[in-house]
């Protein structure tokens, strides 16, 4: 005897006709296997009977949806959508031995479904650099000078005081020491280049 291999696309909708269908007709449920996509998880449900192995796929089931058991017709998937439900988070209905979520001792939460924590780790690490070079980059450019032309005194003024009000307090008194001090520094020069040009007249 021969033996073939078939694949078919159903929907959720559709399943529990197809295992009544299977039952009926004296197929054999072999397994069910899930594949974690971008669209969600694949289901793909493999029956066989006289040599031919036919695999029923629902596409990216999402974690919103319900899948109905078919363990009204074929018990031995109990195993199968246990185990579904443990590691791909796919929520399944009515399945005749239902362990709960615990069919597996889990140290996290659907491990078929997210990164390890290698990986975890190494992504907020590359997250974090990228962040602190964003954020450097845009300290740079706020330091750097602007093209634009250069405001007049009175809206620096009022800038500054807006930054100031939203810094801590001990740190803008700091500011403002050190800008009174800088205005007194340039107006004694100021005074002293008009003497000395008074002077030399």
């Amino acid at each position: 005897m021969g033996f073939a291999t078939e694949f078919t696309t159903i929907t959720l909708q559709e399943l529990p006709e197809l295992s009544n269908q299977r039952k009926a007709d004296g197929w054999r449920f072999v397994q069910l296997l899930a594949v974690n996509t971008d669209a969600g998880i694949d289901l793909i449900y493999s029956f066989m009977k006289d040599g031919l192995l036919v695999n029923s796929e629902i596409k990216g089931v999402t974690k919103d949806q319900t899948v109905p058991s078919i363990t009204n017709n074929f018990l031995a998937a109990f195993v199968f959508e246990n185990e579904v439900h443990d590691l791909f988070g796919v929520n399944i209905e009515g399945i005749a031995i239902d362990f709960g979520g615990n069919f597996y001792a889990l140290a996290q939460k659907e491990p078929m479904t997210i990164i390890s924590p290698e990986q975890k780790a190494a992504r907020e690490k590359a997250r974090k650099i990228a962040e602190a070079k964003a954020a450097k980059e845009k300290a740079s450019q706020e330091a750097a000078p602007s093209e634009q032309p250069a405001p007049k005194p009175e809206v620096e003024q009022v800038n500054l005081e807006a930054k100031l009000a939203g810094m801590d307090p001990e740190k803008a008194a700091k500011v403002r020491a050190a800008m009174e001090a800088k205005a007194k520094k340039e107006a004694a020069a100021k005074k002293s280049e008009a003497k000395t040009d008074g002077e030399g007249a």
